[in-house]
């Protein structure tokens, strides 16, 4: 049996609403699953149920209030709950890749360097990061004509083929997805599953949220029901 790559033991979240007095709002409690070298696991539950907080905490983007979340990285295993703000960008170096609904750009930096330079970041060299970005952008077909642009110029579904490319441009061994392939028309959908199941057989294991229920059952090798974590299940 593969070894797991993501470990979640008894997770909770939850978030102080300044504005209101300090109260806190229960996000979800007891989160625990683990997610194995080549699987690809579906975070499933109501829009607003905390599957993206999930994603995000795994990343480091959130902190745990209660819990570890345990990632296996090429030196060991790392609790991103108590891990220093160094560790957390070594482990996004070396190890976690996250597709997010959003493209982080820079202003003018165009879209085969912004991907060349997250390739560059997982340790690729410079000519290699470039023709990495330049095989990633093609197979997503974006026109060339538009690589040396920089991405806030571009349409949606534009902008998140280059979000798409920068989550992949490393090999790191686990890999976030959040909605990759919202705002995809069919064609670039096939490319995308194409590529996740790319990394699963490759070894990496993947943990996903897709409302695309054709893309969900084409990536998905279990669900993860994040219901079950609510805060009225907890209590119930």
């Amino acid at each position: 049996m593969a070894e797991p790559m993501i470990d979640l033991r008894d997770v909770a979240k939850r978030f102080t609403m300044h504005l209101m007095g300090g109260i806190e709002l229960p996000v979800m409690s007891g989160v625990t699953f683990t997610v194995a070298a080549g699987a690809c696991a579906v975070l499933t539950g109501p829009s607003g149920i905390g599957k993206s907080s999930i994603l995000k905490m795994i990343y480091g983007n959130y902190r745990t209030d209660e819990g570890q979340v345990v990632l296996r990285t090429s030196t060991g295993l790392l609790d991103i709950a108590t891990a220093s703000p160094r560790e957390i960008i070594s482990v996004r170096r070396d190890t976690i890749a996250y597709v997010s609904q959003f493209l982080s750009a820079i202003p003018r930096v165009g879209a085969r360097d912004l991907v060349a330079a997250a390739a560059r970041d997982a340790g690729l060299n410079e000519a290699d990061a470039s023709e990495r970005a330049a095989q990633l952008l093609s197979r997503l077909n974006l026109p060339e004509r538009l690589w040396t642009l920089p991405p806030a110029t571009f349409s949606g579904g534009e902008r998140q083929r280059v979000n798409i490319a920068c989550g992949f441009a490393g090999e790191h061994s686990v890999l976030l997805l959040d909605e990759p392939t919202a705002s995809l028309d069919a064609a670039n959908r096939d490319v995308v599953v194409e590529l996740i199941n790319e990394r699963r057989r490759s070894g990496c294991a993947i943990l996903g949220i897709f409302h695309d229920t054709d893309v969900r059952d084409r990536v998905a090798s279990h669900h993860i029901d994040v219901t079950r974590f609510a805060p009225q299940t907890a209590a119930a």
